[in-house]
């Protein structure tokens, strides 16, 4: 009996998981409480400037208009070859999401007052995704105990290793 060999992802497949573009400040700024995956509804030169890595999402947030999930804030660059058919920057971006988690969501965030915040912007099955995060914002007590807390679990780490 011959063995079957395994094949090994290849290395588009392994790229292709790797993030665009992670929104950091949303970690430290909001607690997240729960995320969900969007795709993004995008024009041809968009998605040549997202593959490009021009992209931002430090000021984008989620809003819901009519039902339907928006993408507001995000910054994705002109694609400098696409002349005449180019795109407009910071325009709002629809987010695909099924009726049910719109409703879901949308009834979470206006009943206790959070915010939607996209963390992270990548491509899956070459489809542009968003990690969209239900976030609450923390006050700057809350931060500086984080902050305390991952300092103190770092130094154990470290006193760890030293030992081991």
């Amino acid at each position: 009996m011959t063995k079957k060999k395994q094949s090994q992802p290849s290395a588009a497949a392994k790229s292709s998981d790797r993030p665009i573009a992670e929104n950091r400040k949303a970690r430290h700024k909001y607690d997240v409480l729960d995320s969900l995956e969007c795709g993004v509804v995008l024009v041809g030169s968009e998605v040549k400037s997202l593959r490009a890595g021009r992209v931002s999402l430090d000021e984008a947030f989620g809003r819901i208009k009519n039902n339907e999930v928006w993408l507001m804030g995000c910054d994705i660059s002109e694609y400098h070859h696409a002349s005449t058919m180019n795109h407009v920057g910071k325009r709002p971006r629809k987010l695909l999401m099924h009726r049910r988690e719109v409703l879901k969501f949308a009834q979470k965030a206006t009943e206790r007052g959070l915010t939607l915040v996209p963390l992270k912007l990548y491509f899956k099955n070459s489809r542009a995704k968003v990690l969209l995060g239900l976030c609450k914002g923390r006050k700057l007590y809350d931060k500086r105990d984080v902050m305390k807390k991952a300092d103190a679990k770092r130094m154990i780490e470290r006193a760890v290793r030293r030992r081991g």
